[in-house]
């Protein structure tokens, strides 16, 4: 891009100058719906399809990329509906693929920003031509060389893009320039789950089992793939339009086929007493430091803050020694399924089946589906 700075260039972006350049229709706002013809192929399909087209020399040497997987043909299921449509309305059953271009900043409407972190910056963005409404992360390379996150930030990609669960937020695809990298992002329509928290103090009881259970599918399905997130705090949680979940910010996780891990890494909070204190001759550790984070999640989301908040260095002896009391406003199902995930021996925390089968989880999941039974009928 000639601007030199994206601020610059979001500074100067009109959606009139935009579609004047590119010979498109004025759109008024950006919203969240909109009706698409089914024939026609979404930008999730799109991204999947091309995720993503080759990097140039230059960039690459600048900030390495994931590999570009092979571009694939529609699915034969999406080929069937096509032709499906063409019968029933007389037409002649061909399929017509249409040329798929590669992403590029003029393709998106920029809307407000979402949200900021160290290395990137978050807008709310809608796609021109089909009107799919999404997220853009943008991150510049040089801010990723000074950090030396480069690594950490292709893991990110690597890892997230072959993610897909209710619960986790999609990563559609991405694209570059040589100044910059743009994550296509799932849109969270009610923000960051830590300003929903710090507005509130805490979450009546009801609220923090249905997302404690939504954290605990997500991350048995991140544990299937052999992936530790390794950095589970509400800051990296967001909160979609029907007031589900979705766990973001993949920058610390990890694939381990393996199972284990000596990085030490996360945030000092949720960090758990094998990382503060090493249990083993080689410094490792597994998925379990997942459920460690889970039991500090859980505390934080009924009490409003972290169990073994302190000093630094308070903190650090405190979670070595599993040094905590739950308050008494706390239930006691709510204290039982905390106490025996906050374990120190990571073999003796609840499993993430167990959560699921809790008293506490049942117990406010069941009258969660109760309610939602009785407003449909």
């Amino acid at each position: 891009m000639a601007a030199s700075t994206l601020e610059d260039r979001f500074g100067r972006l009109s959606v009139r100058d935009e579609n004047r350049e590119q010979q498109k229709p004025k759109v008024k706002a950006i919203s969240t719906t909109r009706s698409q013809d089914p024939g026609q192929p979404t930008l999730l399909k799109i991204a999947l399809q091309n995720r993503e087209q080759k990097t140039s020399a230059t960039a690459r040497r600048e900030v390495e990329l994931p590999a570009s997987p092979t571009q694939k043909a529609l699915p034969n299921a999406e080929k069937s509906n096509q032709e499906s449509q063409a019968q029933a309305e007389g037409k002649t059953a061909t399929l017509i693929e249409r040329p798929i271009k590669a992403f590029h900043l003029g393709m998106f409407e920029i809307g407000k920003p979402l949200g900021k972190g160290k290395f990137g910056r978050v807008y709310l963005a809608r796609e021109r031509e089909y009107g799919f409404v999404c997220a853009l992360k943008v991150l510049y390379k040089s801010e990723l060389q000074q950090g030396r996150v480069e690594k950490q930030v292709q893991r990110e990609i690597e890892i997230q893009s072959n993610l897909r669960h209710p619960n986790i937020l999609k990563l559609y695809g991405y694209f570059h320039d040589s100044k910059r990298i743009f994550l296509i992002l799932e849109f969270a329509g009610r923000g960051e789950l830590y300003k929903h928290l710090r507005k509130d103090t805490r979450f009546p009881e009801w609220k923090a089992a249905q997302y404690i259970a939504q954290m605990a599918s997500a991350l048995r399905y991140l544990h299937r793939k052999h992936v530790i997130h390794r950095d589970i705090k509400p800051e990296n949680i967001l909160v979609g339009i029907h007031n589900e979940i979705k766990i973001s910010d993949f920058g610390w996780s990890v694939h381990a086929p393996n199972c284990r891990r000596k990085t030490y890494c996360g945030t000092l909070d949720y960090l758990p007493p094998e990382m503060i204190a090493p249990r083993n001759a080689d410094n490792s550790y597994d998925e379990k430091v997942d459920l460690w984070s889970l039991g500090v999640l859980t505390y934080e989301f009924l009490v409003g803050e972290a169990p073994f908040e302190d000093t630094p260095v308070m903190t650090t002896r405190r979670i070595a020694r599993g040094d905590m009391k739950v308050p008494s406003f706390v239930s006691a199902e709510a204290t039982d399924l905390i106490k025996k995930l906050l374990v120190i021996d990571p073999d003796k925390r609840l499993s993430l089946e167990q959560v699921q089968k809790h008293p506490w989880i049942i117990k406010h999941c069941q009258k969660a589906e109760i309610v939602a039974k009785s407003k449909e009928a």
